[in-house]
């Protein structure tokens, strides 16, 4: 769960995975959307997969990246534990 935290720490894999909500893309997409090098937006992609947010496939030369979805349901679920609405914890909870 730290590996997720840390992938949602930067603006640029945020963008990424808000990207990646419209639909699977590959990685030249992906990269024509920043203005960085293609080295720099693969090195976030790495930290995104290293955290399981997102799923690459590669077909011929193309790499094709999309979200994880059953990541982002369990990852989803702790963080809505960790700040519940209006601030009241679950019973049993003693934080």
């Amino acid at each position: 769960m730290n590996d997720a935290f840390k992938a949602l720490a930067d603006p640029t894999r945020r963008e990424i995975l808000r990207i990646l909500r419209e639909g699977e893309k590959t990685a030249g997409e992906l990269a024509e959307r920043f203005d960085m090098s293609k080295p720099s937006v693969s090195h976030h992609f790495g930290i995104l997969k290293q955290a399981h947010l997102i799923a690459s496939r590669r077909e011929g030369q193309q790499i094709y990246y999309s979200l994880n979805t059953t990541v982002w349901q369990d990852f989803m679920a702790v963080f809505y534990d960790l700040f519940p609405p209006n601030g009241r914890r679950p019973k049993g909870s003693n934080k």
